[in-house]
């Protein structure tokens, strides 16, 4: 069991993972759980609704489920927190688009500003 409150990261760079992973559980002091693929987030099944806030990579690999699909099961889930995308794409990419259009959650551009995240992470209600 992970616990409540905890940061969900869902990020495909493995690298980028652990680095998120590790500063917002050293430097913010926050629990933060880290997957690699929509498939890992689903996986953890009802845990993961026990986030407070669920940052999500728009682009989760090629021929894979996106952070949208993320989105989607979260908030299919009944999830009700505050979801952020990060993205390395410019703002006309498909996968931003559509981010955009479903509206809900807020979209940042990587790599994102340890300041910034650090915002994201203890301001979970926005």
């Amino acid at each position: 069991m992970i616990g409540a409150g905890f940061v969900l990261y869902v990020e495909d760079n493995d690298d980028l993972r652990e680095l998120v992973v590790e500063l917002v559980t050293i430097a913010f002091q926050r629990r933060c759980v880290g997957v690699g693929s929509y498939e890992e987030l689903v996986a953890l099944g009802e845990e993961a609704l026990g986030c407070s806030v669920a940052i999500l990579d728009i682009n989760l690999g090629p021929n894979r489920p996106s952070g949208i699909d993320a989105y989607t099961w979260l908030r299919d889930k009944g999830y009700t927190g505050r979801i952020v995308f990060l993205t390395g794409h410019a703002s006309n990419h498909p996968l931003v688009v559509e981010a955009k259009r479903i509206g809900g959650a807020e979209i940042f551009s990587k790599p994102i500003d340890p300041d910034r995240l650090r915002s994201i992470v203890e301001d979970e209600g926005q």
